[in-house]
């Protein structure tokens, strides 16, 4: 496991367990009393650690390398169900932006949602999870099928932002994301957002307009990066934590000024530390908001869509 710099106590007691039950395997002793006390205090650890997170600590989170990324929420949750779809039919298949037909239960959903990568080989196949004009053609073709056979529809999101390339510009970055928000708004089928990593910029929106967004609490969304932030306002990365605490982009953040719907706990400790228990909790939110949604009738769905986010940016002192 991968720790960050403010995870070394909980990289310490973890390696205690480990040697402890280690020298219980390897001999006689009974070490059961001595393993729960280093259990307890693990988790007391882990609960004041992850209880007074800065924002910046929360971006560091989000960009856990154990952290669970789309292809394995879609392989938990929809299993040997899952078929996915390539291409744009205009361009190519972006392998950043993945998408295909899947089911929970009974019901058949249309899931999207960008790609990142495990190691230094996937992460460059897959663009570091920034799709290009073709990735967001792709998933808005995906819709558009999903609208024809009444199928919902479910993205996730986590990338640090469409792909800056000038290839992508040249083929119209700018209007492939803008397009999708606009036919986001009215497709007459339900759209559950959630927001697994992170949610910077038009890479975000390009599939982010939803009926319902849930967001992981340690997760962010904002219209730029902390880094970037920093490097515009200060001309340097060296004040990343206080552009991140000016953002406003954590999850309670998003939650309070109403631009989410919903926050979703994670396990103790975040999601990388059990990926299997927020697979599940994802899942279980997925088909509650489902739930929600499939008794109002496709006008309602649109109407209902355009008035939620067009009361979002009303600001009064």
């Amino acid at each position: 496991m991968n720790y960050l710099d403010f995870e070394e106590p909980i990289k310490e007691l973890d390696n205690q367990l480990k040697e402890c039950l280690e020298l219980g395997e390897k001999s006689d002793i009974d070490v059961t009393e001595t393993s729960n006390k280093i259990r307890s205090k693990l988790k007391q650890t882990i609960k004041d650690i992850y209880s007074n997170l800065s924002p910046w600590q929360k971006v560091q989170i989000s960009r856990h390398p154990d952290r669970p990324y789309t292809l394995d929420y879609i392989n938990n949750i929809l299993g040997n169900t899952f078929l996915e779809l390539h291409g744009d039919r205009n361009f190519k298949d972006d392998k950043a932006m993945v998408g295909g037909l899947g089911k929970i239960d009974n019901q058949t959903f249309m899931f999207i949602g960008q790609q990142k990568g495990h190691n230094t080989k996937v992460r460059q196949y897959r663009n570091f999870g920034m799709a290009n004009p073709e990735g967001y053609r792709k998933a808005l073709r995906l819709m558009k099928m999903a609208e024809k056979f009444d199928i919902p529809v479910v993205t996730l999101i986590d990338t640090p932002g469409a792909y800056p390339g000038l290839e992508a510009e040249e083929r119209g970055q700018g209007e492939a994301i803008a397009r999708n928000i606009l036919e986001m708004t009215r497709l007459k089928v339900p759209i559950i957002t959630v927001i697994i990593g992170e949610g910077a910029s038009g890479g975000a929106l390009g599939i982010g307009v939803g009926d319902r967004v849930l967001m992981l609490e340690n997760t962010w969304y904002s219209v730029i990066s902390p880094e970037s932030c920093s490097s515009i306002l200060w001309r340097s990365w060296e004040y990343k934590e206080r552009a991140a605490s000016a953002l406003k982009l954590t999850a309670k953040d998003m939650k309070k000024m109403n631009l989410v719907d919903k926050v979703i706990r994670e396990p103790e400790g975040g999601a990388h530390r059990n990926q299997q228990k927020t697979f599940e909790i994802v899942k279980s939110n997925i088909i509650s908001s489902y739930n929600e949604l499939k008794s109002l009738s496709s006008e309602n769905l649109v109407s209902n869509r355009m008035e939620k986010y067009s009361n979002m940016g009303v600001y009064s002192s």
